[in-house]
């Protein structure tokens, strides 16, 4: 099966986006599918308005559809709904190409949030994006419902995984967080408004908060809080090295629509505390034993108030947050991305038998 996946988000960006492609595009390399890899590197690009370090593909309808004609693919997976997605799904449709879809990123929540415009204005866009995939992967249950009740249908599931070999709870620690009086609670993440970090960096709590990222509210939000300890951005073993550093990692946020940086937290032993909000819920549950209830130890905790689920956060056994990460393996969601597309192009060669028939 030959699988085209066309995506706005791709490196240098690091977001969870960009992560889950590229595991994914891994997994899928190892168990021998050919893949063609359609993203901003490929087209003349220009600096996203308010978000400089995202780069967005200029007009590229033509050579989107140029790429998409050379691969020839059986189906094609839409990641995105920026130019690029666009691009290749009418391609898609002028060619009767299948394809899937994903909802990563709460658009509509993250332009609200920038532009004081209600979210409810843009939703018919994306309404009309998904409109005709053949599946439009979530990665959780609470997404799968919003989205359903939004009008946007054929909703499968695709949860995500974390390297484990990266992320666990042995290893080194950062230096740069040794010395800091404890307790140390973090965040890692995009540094930007629609994260809601000035929730966190606001409450009167002891010890340190520490927040790990890069993004265009960091300036901001150093002068603001000048007693937060502000890592820039770090990957791969430095990264890791700063969850284990820590006593709570706190996740903010109210838009995401999972939060990979929180299960790649609890493989290093490192509990959590959230609002409860689509995203964190799927994963923790609302009584920080995993979303199916079914954990049997804490790994830790949701609460509206944030300070509150801090302190509850804090009495949790790390050992068990690392051995409830063990459940997200990139192994177990390419199988999810697999049967999604592979019924998206087993639904159009029926339709196409059923079309024959029809003319016969």
């Amino acid at each position: 099966m030959r699988i085209a996946i066309a995506t706005d988000a791709w490196f240098p960006q690091v977001n969870g986006v960009v992560r889950t492609l590229a595991a994914t595009v891994s997994e899928l390399d190892l168990r021998g599918y050919e893949v063609e890899m359609i993203t901003p590197e490929r087209f003349r690009t220009i600096p996203m308005p308010g978000y400089g370090s995202i780069d967005l593909a200029i007009a590229p309808r033509f050579s989107a559809r140029k790429l998409l004609k050379a691969f020839q693919p059986d189906v094609v997976h839409i990641a995105t709904e920026g130019p690029i997605g666009w691009s290749a799904r009418g391609w898609c449709k002028s060619h009767g190409v299948p394809f899937t879809s994903a909802f990563h990123t709460r658009f509509p929540d993250y332009v609200a949030v920038r532009t004081g415009i209600s979210a409810e204005h843009f939703w018919p866009i994306f309404r009309r994006f998904h409109r005709d995939s053949r599946a439009v992967l979530a990665a959780t249950p609470s997404l799968e419902r919003e989205l359903n009740a939004r009008g946007i249908g054929n909703v499968r599931r695709w949860t995500r995984g974390i390297s484990h070999w990266q992320f666990r709870p042995y290893g080194e620690i950062h230096p740069g967080m040794v010395d800091l009086p404890r307790p140390i609670l973090l965040n890692v993440g995009r540094v930007a408004p629609e994260k809601n970090l000035e929730a966190f960096l606001s409450l009167e709590t002891p010890g340190t908060k520490v927040v790990v990222g890069d993004g265009p509210a960091l300036d901001m939000l150093r002068k603001r809080y000048p007693d937060v300890v502000f890592l820039g951005a770090l990957g791969g073993e430095d990264l890791a090295s700063a969850y284990r550093a820590a006593d709570c990692f706190v996740f903010p946020s109210l838009t995401d629509t999972f939060g990979l940086v929180v299960i790649e937290a609890l493989a290093c032993g490192l509990p959590v505390a959230a609002y409860p909000v689509p995203g964190p819920i799927d994963i923790l549950g609302e009584v920080g034993r995993g979303g199916d209830n079914d954990f049997p130890a804490r790994i830790g905790a949701v609460n509206a108030d944030l300070g509150e689920a801090i302190a509850c956060a804090l009495q949790v056994d790390r050992k068990a947050t690392a051995l409830f990460a063990q459940r997200f393996t990139w192994e177990a969601a390419t199988d999810q991305f697999l049967a999604a597309v592979q019924g998206a192009l087993r639904s159009a060669d029926v339709q196409s038998d059923e079309h024959a028939m029809l003319l016969a």
